[in-house]
């Protein structure tokens, strides 16, 4: 039995120390659906928020924006000025 403990404490060790992976949202998908519950995630596989409200209805959930989504908003084209176009 003695020679069990050492055993034992190097296995819960090896589980303690095991490497935790965070939940992320997932940047592919612009709208993340948020579930409320014992065991309350994120899934984020939608396309819009009309996508995830169709889906959502009598779940306890709610629909957000990813904060992560990459926003695809054109830049706004540089303006030269005029003396770099020669003119005054």
């Amino acid at each position: 039995m003695r020679r069990a403990w050492p055993t034992l404490i190097a296995a819960g060790m090896l589980l303690a120390s095991a490497r935790a992976h965070a939940q992320t949202y997932d940047p592919r998908y612009p709208v993340c659906m948020q579930i409320y519950g014992p065991v309350g995630y994120f899934d984020c596989r939608y396309g819009s928020l009309e996508q995830c409200r169709y889906l959502a209805v009598g779940r306890s959930a709610s629909c957000i924006v990813n904060p992560y989504f990459p926003s695809r908003t054109p830049t706004p084209p540089r303006r030269s000025s005029p003396a770099a176009a020669g003119v005054g």
